[in-house]
């Protein structure tokens, strides 16, 4: 197990709960695991923490259509 790849995420994962709790109270129903996984897909390609969250709040949008 490489000890720096699991830092790395459980830093994404804290940073997705910080901004996945600004969002939540104006959420439409969705499980939580979508939009930390759109978010931590974001940042990992190199996204800020904002586009990360517009790109999390719009996957979560889209998959409601």
């Amino acid at each position: 197990m490489d000890t720096s790849e699991v830092a790395a995420l459980a830093e994404l994962l804290r940073d997705a709960e910080e901004h996945h709790g600004r969002y939540e109270p104006t959420a439409p129903k969705h499980h939580w695991s979508d939009w930390y996984a759109a978010y931590i897909v974001a940042r990992q390609h190199g996204r800020t923490q904002d586009e990360a969250f517009g790109d999390a709040v719009a996957a979560v949008e889209a998959a409601q259509r």
